[in-house]
């Protein structure tokens, strides 16, 4: 059998007030349409990335709503792991793709995983391209399996396409973040758009007050009082860390005392991180007002919302984006954030809210520098930010959703 992860319980209940009540409400209808229903979710690891952070949050949830829902993951090896991070570059439009060695890494960790699966569910869901050559080993059985795609796919490398493209053939429906994401001569009829979301009640999200805010900074080193931009993400390429330290050394030109956090997570998935990180480091250890923490260093979920309640600017400057929930994760705070204009990064700060999109570290500098003289506008598009994300990207609306979808496959 697969892993399962073990989550704890939740309810719906404990929304009330804080997402809009017809969401609630749609929520609770769409779900009577399928309860009893069981329904299997699988991905690649139980920690670290954006994609555990919300099965950890909707499992329970969807149990709590008469759902019989389980999360799952599947195993692999190093050479497993480094070619889906292949893989996942590769589709995100990256030159190099899968060598004939990763290929067979791949299928082999598949059929392994495929053994373990077990029959005894009305829906499978897929996550991203690490699980996506299950249902062409394992076979439907008896049922509806949903490809659900996190990453921009828009313009993939056409090897890694051609590799990936035929696992891709039976799968009753597959989802993407945006509709511009979906990949050329997609196999799947059915094709559904749904964005992704945040929960407001997680230890990353909940309302902490400042003071504690402040406490978890300084137990972790950082100095407060003081000026503090930080990047919450993967140590990864696309996120581009190392046009954030190029960006915020333009900056502390005008602002000397600036410091700048990097705060990242480091997933089993993702063996690039480490390169990432070590070039980081080489790059930061000179410089006392760069701070860089991992979820293997003390910056776990309270931390990280320590972080964004706190910092005067968040930075998201990532140059291939899937949607980026530390932007929703920090507008939800009320903080400001100067991102990339990537992905689905623009449908979280459309113009005027929010903060300030960016096409280079030019223009990264120059809309820290902006927010951060700029007291008024800042609390301002952090408090429109907030707003926005509270109407279109927490839980509930995402899980009314996908309900909705798959009671459409049944």
């Amino acid at each position: 059998m697969l892993q399962r992860v073990a989550v704890g319980r939740w309810s719906l209940d404990a929304y009330q007030g804080v997402v809009p009540d017809p969401i609630l409400e749609g929520l609770r209808e769409q779900a009577k349409a399928l309860r009893g229903a069981r329904i299997l979710h699988v991905n690649a690891t139980a920690y670290g990335g954006g994609v555990s952070e919300l099965l950890r949050s909707s499992v329970p949830l969807l149990r709590d709503l008469g759902l019989s829902v389980d999360w799952k993951v599947i195993a692999g090896s190093q050479d497993f792991f480094r070619a889906t991070k292949a893989l996942h570059n590769a589709l995100q439009g990256a030159p190099q793709t899968l060598s004939e060695a990763e290929q067979t890494a791949y299928m082999q960790c598949t059929r392994e995983n495929a053994t373990l699966l077990d029959h005894g569910y009305d829906f499978v869901v897929l996550h991203d391209p690490q699980p996506a050559g299950l249902l062409s080993v394992h076979g439907r059985g008896g049922a509806r399996w949903v490809w659900r795609c996190h990453i921009d796919t828009s313009e993939p490398n056409p090897e890694a396409w051609h590799f990936l493209r035929p696992l891709l053939a039976d799968f009753d429906a597959a989802v993407f973040t945006m509709p511009e994401f979906v990949p050329p001569d997609l196999p799947v009829a059915r094709v559904r758009t749904i964005a992704p979301a945040i929960d407001p009640l997680s230890p990353k999200n909940l309302d902490i007050s400042d003071r504690t805010a402040s406490q978890i900074l300084d137990w972790i080193g950082v100095d407060r009082p003081g000026r503090l931009v930080t990047q919450v993400s993967r140590f990864d390429p696309w996120k581009d860390p190392l046009g954030v330290i190029a960006a915020y050394r333009l900056v502390r030109e005008e602002i000397p005392d600036l410091q700048l956090a990097l705060v990242g997570s480091m997933a089993l998935d993702d063996p690039e991180g480490w390169e990432v990180y070590g070039q980081l480091t080489e790059r930061a250890e000179s410089d006392p007002l760069i701070h860089m923490y991992t979820n293997l260093t003390g910056a776990s979920n309270v931390e990280v919302n320590a972080f964004q309640r706190l910092s005067d600017v968040v930075v998201q400057k990532s140059i291939r984006e899937g949607f980026g929930l530390v932007v929703s994760e920090s507008l939800w705070k009320g903080t400001p954030v100067v991102a990339g204009r990537a992905g689905g990064i623009p449908m979280q700060m459309p113009a005027g809210v929010g903060g300030v999109l960016v096409d280079s570290v030019e223009e990264c500098a120059a809309g820290m520098l902006r927010l951060l003289n700029d007291r008024e506008l800042a609390k301002q598009l952090g408090q429109s930010g907030r707003e926005h994300v509270r109407e279109h990207f927490l839980l509930p609306r995402l899980l009314m959703e996908e309900l909705q979808l798959l009671a459409a496959l049944r």
